[in-house]
C-alpha cells in the first residue's frame, strides 16, 4: 500500500486521497463502480437514499470486483443515513413511523444488505438536523453502530454552519472523523470550517468540486500550470486539494477521466504553485 495515496483519520482509518462518488448513476451504478475499481479507485461513497443513489447497484459493482480477487479490506466504503426530509416519500428505506434511533438502525442494516458487507468504513449523517435534540438522538444511534464495530468511524455531510459543527463535536462521545461538503465560492470554500476541521483532525471531503468551479478551471493560473506539468486543469485542481489534505470526490462516468483522476499522484505542485491556486479561492 502506497502511504502517499492515503490519509489516516483520527480513528486510524486509512482513507484514499480521492474517492469515487456514486450519486445520480441510476441503472449505470453497478457497471460504473466496477469500472472505477478496475481503474484503481479504492474509495467508494454512497448513501441509503434511493432518491439520488442506487446503493444496491454499488453493492453489485463491488461484488463483481471482489469476486475477482480484490479483498473487502482493500476498499474504503462509506454510506450515509439520510433523514426523512432528504428522502423520496415513495421510496424511504426505513419505517417513517419509527423513532429516529430505529430509522438510523434500519437504514444502516439496509446499507449492509445493499453493499453485501459486514461493516462500513464510515457512516455519514447526510445532513444535520436543525433540532439539536433530534441531532443528538441520530448521532447517538450512529455511535451505537460504531461501538458495535459495524462502522469504523462517523462523519457528517452538508454542514455549512461552523457553530453547528462545533456543537456536534462538543456533544459527541464519538467525534466526527469526516466532514463532506460542497466545495464552492458561495460558501467561501468553507475556509473557517476547514480551519476548525484541521484543529480537530476532521478530514474534509469535497464534492461538486469541478462542477461548481468552472471559473477556477478556466483561469490562466490553472491553464499555465496544466501546460507546465503536461496535465489537465482538473488534474491540477485535484492535485492541489490533495496536497492540502482535502479528499475530493469524483463522480465521472468517463473511463478516461477516471484514469486521469488517479494520475494526480504522479506529480507534485510546489508550495508557490499551491499558493497561486489558493489565491483564486480567496474573495
Amino acid at each position: 500500500m502506497n502511504q502517499n495515496l492515503y490519509l489516516t483519520s483520527a480513528y486510524n482509518v486509512k482513507m484514499p486521497r480521492i474517492i469515487y462518488g456514486t450519486a445520480w448513476k441510476k441503472e449505470r451504478t453497478a457497471a460504473l463502480v466496477q469500472q472505477a475499481i478496475q481503474q484503481g479507485f479504492r474509495g467508494i461513497d454512497t448513501a441509503c437514499q434511493p432518491k439520488h443513489y442506487n446503493e444496491a447497484g454499488v453493492g453489485e459493482g463491488l461484488a463483481a470486483t471482489l469476486n475477482k480477487g480484490l479483498e473487502r479490506s482493500n476498499l474504503y466504503l462509506q454510506t450515509k443515513f439520510t433523514p426523512l426530509d432528504g428522502q423520496d416519500p415513495l421510496r424511504v428505506p426505513y419505517d417513517v413511523k419509527a423513532s429516529l434511533s430505529e430509522q438510523v438502525a434500519q437504514s444502516f442494516e439496509t446499507s449492509l444488505t445493499n453493499l453485501k458487507t459486514e461493516y462500513l468504513d464510515c457512516l455519514v449523517l447526510h445532513s444535520p438536523l436543525a433540532d439539536t435534540e433530534q441531532l443528538q438522538e441520530v448521532w447517538q444511534a450512529m455511535e451505537r453502530i460504531f461501538t458495535e464495530g459495524s462502522a469504523k468511524q462517523l462523519g457528517i455531510s452538508n454542514c455549512y454552519d461552523l457553530k453547528q459543527l462545533e456543537y456536534l463535536y462538543r456533544q459527541a462521545a464519538i467525534k466526527p472523523a469526516v466532514l463532506q461538503n460542497r466545495f464552492y465560492a458561495d460558501k467561501h470554500y468553507d475556509r473557517c470550517i476547514r480551519d476548525y476541521c484541521k484543529q480537530q483532525h476532521i478530514i474534509y471531503q469535497s464534492f461538486w468540486t469541478l462542477t461548481a468551479n468552472p471559473h477556477v478551471l478556466a483561469h490562466e493560473v490553472l491553464k499555465n500550470l496544466a501546460a507546465k506539468h503536461g496535465r489537465t486543469e482538473a488534474q491540477i485542481f485535484f492535485r492541489y486539494l490533495s496536497q492540502i489534505d482535502i479528499i475530493p470526490l469524483t463522480g465521472t462516468t468517463s473511463v478516461e477521466h477516471m484514469s486521469e483522476d488517479l494520475q494526480i499522484f504522479d506529480f507534485e505542485l510546489t508550495s508557490n504553485e499551491c499558493q497561486s491556486i489558493e489565491a483564486l479561492l480567496l474573495d
